[in-house]
């Protein structure tokens, strides 16, 4: 039987607006935005101390044992999403609006209900595009802690609540202390834990792999021009190809990637074993080394 318990934690959560309209626009491209600005959004609230409770559709909860980091969270969250979305067009900007609140909620397994979350989430509908909203039991631990300014906007009514719960929007352009915005640069920064990847191709990246194929195509180029009967280049284009699928993974959305990081350890070494054949596959056990973890990782993911 599953574990039912109590317990006091900040709630955040989280939607895109006008979600509906982008998915009927272009259902593939606001699928594929949708998903990198939720694992930035991941990364930032794990490197708070929170942990996202579940996602649904284009909806985020999470939780955290401290407000002032789910609130520097939800800052550092619409910072990042307000630089991706400048490289937009104005009618595909995807607009997060966040609600937090502090509150006794019931927890079961790892999900969380109760009034709590429904006052977050009636936070975050009330947000503007972009904003972020939060109750006042949030405002009173974080007023003086955090580099942003507040605005009273009333007692806000929620279903099932007999009081209307006072709610303050935050206002990220006004900080009033030392902390520099985070388009500004400097050593004492806090950087965002995650930067979100552009929908198409880095420059950078298509530099490196012009350069990597013609470094291939030279090699094909001298072991031929040699010729002995040996086709010494495969070693060092697999090790090429090995560099690419790096590459490519430390930008790509469409899989995990560490999960994708083993599997490409794995096609190497499978690599080696064809290129070197002397009748057996040993490679079949590294391998399923690999796989085992990377069975473990996938069933062990939230």
């Amino acid at each position: 039987m599953s574990e039912t318990r109590r317990k006091l934690t900040t709630i955040f959560c989280a939607d895109v607006q006008d979600y509906t309209r982008l998915m009927g626009a272009d259902e593939e491209g606001t699928l594929a935005a949708l998903k990198r600005c939720r694992e930035a959004m991941g990364r930032l609230i794990e490197s708070h101390g929170g942990r996202v409770v579940n996602t649904w559709g284009d909806g985020l909860i999470a939780d955290f044992p401290s407000v002032v980091e789910a609130v520097r969270a939800a800052v550092d969250t619409q910072n990042e999403l307000a630089g991706f979305n400048a490289r937009r067009p104005e009618d595909g900007r995807m607009l997060f609006r966040i609600g937090i609140n502090l509150g006794d909620v019931i927890v079961e397994d790892d999900d969380i209900y109760g009034d709590g979350v429904n006052i977050a989430a009636r936070l975050q509908a009330s947000a503007s595009a972009g904003g972020i909203v939060i109750s006042s039991t949030v405002y009173d631990q974080v007023r003086n802690k955090v580099a942003v300014g507040f605005e009273f906007l009333g007692p806000l009514m929620v279903k099932n609540v007999d009081e209307g719960v006072p709610s303050y929007a935050v206002k990220i352009g006004d900080a009033k202390d030392e902390t520099p915005p985070p388009q500004r640069s400097g050593p004492a920064q806090r950087q965002p834990a995650a930067q979100i990847a552009d929908a198409s191709p880095l420059p950078g990246r298509r530099r490196l792999f012009a350069v990597l194929g013609v470094i291939a195509a030279v090699l094909i180029g001298i072991n031929l021009l040699s010729w002995q009967g040996v086709f010494w280049a495969r070693f060092p284009i697999l090790a090429l190809a090995v560099v690419a699928a790096f590459a490519w993974n430390r930008n790509q959305t469409l899989f995990n990637r560490k999960i994708t990081s083993l599997a490409i350890v794995a096609l190497g070494i499978a690599g080696i074993n064809l290129f070197t054949w002397t009748g057996q596959f040993w490679a079949v056990w590294p391998i399923l080394g690999i796989a085992a973890v990377m069975g473990l990782r996938w069933s062990m993911r939230r």
